[in-house]
């Protein structure tokens, strides 16, 4: 069995992604999108194409949605609607990655940890709730939080603003082209899993991954 290199140098911070990364909500955040243009009567037509808006902020779509419809709801209504339902189903559901609560307090024994998420920061806390995964990060950052959403890197710099730490002392844990994309741009090494893309599709990435043992492997190198 290969194991994958450890980096080469040692890292002062480790930042997570949130959707794709902790939690298992793509397809989540997918439904309640629909759930919520079936509502407003746009079933058919809301011309969405979610591929297009996979690692971005929610704001992302709903200025597309309102750019072609116009509708009279504001944008902060229409989060509301849908951020309401995906709220319920990961209450119900609890869909974390199986390795997801063993893996993130084994890094917080070595690292301080924070997550820069695109989700808005009720349905951060609801994710971050389950198993008690709160309390092994320090800074929560949101898309509410930036003027620009990922792929731009603003996330990931306010991030390490809070963190104390330099951006290129950071790691970051991603599972999106635009999330590796962001956190080049903000100047930070990236390990990017294969969870919502294909291996190809991340070649921009420092490290890309089939497992989270593998990303145990390359921060903490004891586990070899």
């Amino acid at each position: 069995m290969t194991h994958p290199d450890p980096f080469p140098r040692a890292f002062r911070a480790v930042i997570f992604d949130m959707d794709g990364v902790i939690v298992d909500s793509e397809p989540l955040h997918e439904q309640a999108f629909l759930e919520t243009f079936h509502e407003l009567g746009y079933a058919e037509t809301h011309g969405i194409r979610f591929q297009d808006y996979l690692g971005r902020s929610d704001r992302a779509v709903w200025d597309a949605f309102i750019e072609k419809h116009r509708p009279h709801q504001t944008r902060e209504v229409l989060t509301d609607l849908k951020e309401s339902r995906l709220i319920e189903v990961i209450r119900r559901r609890e869909p974390l990655f199986p390795e997801i609560p063993a893996l993130v307090p084994s890094l917080a024994a070595r690292y301080p940890l924070a997550l820069a998420s695109g989700s808005v920061h009720r349905v951060i806390a609801t994710v971050l709730a389950l198993r008690g995964l709160r309390s092994h990060f320090g800074p929560v950052v949101s898309a509410e939080d930036v003027r620009a959403g990922k792929p731009a890197p603003d996330i990931f710099l306010r991030t390490a603003q809070l963190l104390g730490v330099s951006p290129a002392d950071c790691c970051v844990i991603e599972d999106t082209t635009a999330g590796v994309e962001a956190a080049r741009s903000a100047g930070m090494s990236v390990i990017a899993i294969t969870n919502t893309y294909p291996a190809e599709a991340l070649h921009r990435a420092d490290r890309v991954v089939r497992t989270y043992r593998e990303i145990e492997q390359l921060l903490l190198p004891q586990a070899l």
